[in-house]
């Protein structure tokens, strides 16, 4: 990874850390180079990465796992207490099915906090690739995904959004969503809430 692809990759962390509680047990889909997961490995009770291209094996609470989420690899119904996915969704043939494997390993109550960039990324990160400053992580796996239909997606797995931010000039956006358990009381947050850039 270049200079550009690292300060971008902890920009969409530092947007995630505050939805990872202590205590939690951590799905992280897309973990490449397994960065998030030792960011928070002291205050998770367990991590666990995902990833096609990264190498498997185990660090005190922590396990990488060689694979794609859902498909390869299966974990146990109510196992997590939250999921991570930083840019993935773009990567998905099918993010209904990702988002529904995420409410099967969730706990009620569990979160889901995804960032998903805009399909403008994909010319920007062309003309940085170009000139040597960024090699725009396996770029060419894109969907063009539009971001107008993550709530839609989640939604219908039944999820309810809790938190929505625009960032990096509103070419990356933050969703987290909650799986309700049986008492949830808590109502979702408005749909054009939160578009702020940070």
């Amino acid at each position: 990874m270049r200079a550009v692809d690292r300060w971008l990759q902890s920009w969409r962390i530092a947007k995630v850390l505050p939805w990872i509680r202590p205590g939690d047990r951590l799905l992280d889909v897309g973990c490449y180079d397994r960065v998030l997961l030792r960011r928070v490995s002291q205050r998770i009770a367990l991590g666990v990465g995902v990833d096609p291209l990264t190498e498997p094996g185990r660090s005190g609470n922590l396990r990488w796992v060689r694979g794609v989420f859902p498909g390869d690899v299966g974990f146990e119904p109510g196992g997590f207490d939250c999921v991570t996915a930083l840019a993935v969704l773009e990567h998905l043939a099918d993010p209904a099915a990702f988002a529904a494997a995420c409410a099967e390993v969730l706990a009620p109550g569990g979160r889901v906090a995804l960032t998903v960039p805009h399909p403008r990324v994909d010319g920007i990160l062309d003309a940085l690739i170009r000139l040597g400053l960024a090699d725009g992580m396996s770029e060419e796996e894109h969907h063009g995904f539009d971001v107008a239909e993550t709530i839609p997606v989640f939604e219908g797995a039944g999820f309810r959004l809790r938190h929505r931010a625009g960032f990096q000039l509103g070419l990356n956006t933050l969703f987290v969503f909650e799986r309700p358990d049986a008492d949830s009381t808590c109502a979702p947050v408005e749909r054009g809430a939160a578009h702020g850039a940070a």
